[in-house]
């Protein structure tokens, strides 16, 4: 039995990833896992310092102790000092690498070749395919601006007016984020005219879009969306990206380009240009190529 601490600081993006790798191992052997609520910064010191980890009272030794989020990362060697085990950072940690027995970083972090790391294509997710995929289902997903990314209304609504437009047999749903400008999303509730099932992200349970791309058959995410463009990857949907400016180019904006050169996605100008919408040429599944990396470096 393999026993997995996962530390986690409760946001949703943070814990996707934990779980995700915590599934891809379940699925490889036998897992018994302990969700565990970070400690703030002065408690995660005072038990580091101290080597004692109370959060871990009562919980069976781990094997491996998971972290994800930089509040994360000194409660992680606190417990590991604490009880031991073997402690993995998912994404580039806030403290020396070497302070990890392994990093999980994605490429475009772009992470040193080293011993302790393992690059990824994007950050670990929760996605996988499912038998229920429908060939006439489609599902936009939208997000807002970001660092990274401006915004565009009337350049968005023209793109889904070009793709529902191109494809009268889809069976088309949309839901937005937490970034959608509120205009933005008045504006998208206008599309319940032309049968598209819009369901704004209020209206929305914890971990349904991601049952929603695993039905689908293609996905068009827009492009500030990175880890959305990764997660319908994963779940193996033909994937298509909707423009939004780009507010320079980044680490982020490049790996979304490295994914365009390579086939993975098609950007909206390139659907247009050749009238489909391409297949990747395979299926991303880091979570489970990361669980078999972690297994054959320790084996349990």
């Amino acid at each position: 039995m393999l026993t997995l601490w996962l530390i986690t600081d409760n946001k949703p993006g943070h814990r996707s990833q934990l779980q995700g790798l915590a599934q891809a191992l379940a699925a490889r052997t036998a897992v018994e896992a302990h969700w565990i609520d970070a400690p703030t910064g002065r408690s995660a010191l005072w038990q580091f310092i101290s080597g004692r980890f109370p959060p871990g009272a009562g919980l069976p030794d781990p094997d491996l102790i998971l972290v994800a989020g930089h509040r994360t990362h000194l409660a992680g060697l606190a417990a590991r000092r604490a009880r031991g085990g073997r402690l993995i950072a998912l994404m580039r940690p806030s403290l020396p690498l070497a302070c990890f027995d392994l990093c999980v970083i994605p490429e475009h972090d772009r992470p040193p070749a080293r011993a302790n790391v393992i690059a990824t294509r994007g950050v670990l997710n929760t996605a996988r395919p499912s038998a229920a995929r429908e060939a006439d289902r489609g599902l936009f997903l939208i997000g807002g601006p970001s660092k990274h990314h401006g915004w565009d209304t009337a350049g968005l609504l023209a793109q889904l007016d070009a793709i529902l437009a191109a494809s009268p047999g889809m069976r088309w749903t949309l839901t937005t984020s937490r970034r959608t400008p509120a205009e933005a999303e008045s504006a998208l509730l206008a599309l319940r005219e032309r049968g598209v099932d819009v369901r704004p992200v209020a209206d929305t349970a914890p971990g349904w879009a991601m049952a929603q791309v695993a039905r689908s058959a293609q996905a068009w995410v827009t492009e500030d969306s990175v880890s959305m463009v990764y997660e319908s990857l994963t779940a193996g949907a033909a994937t298509g990206l909707l423009a939004v400016p780009r507010q320079g180019e980044t680490r982020i904006t490049a790996g979304v380009a490295a994914l365009q050169r390579e086939g993975f996605v098609t950007a909206f100008a390139d659907w247009q240009r050749e009238g489909h919408l391409r297949a990747a040429p395979a299926r991303l599944a880091e979570a489970d190529r990361v669980a078999e990396a972690v297994l054959s470096r320790w084996p349990m």
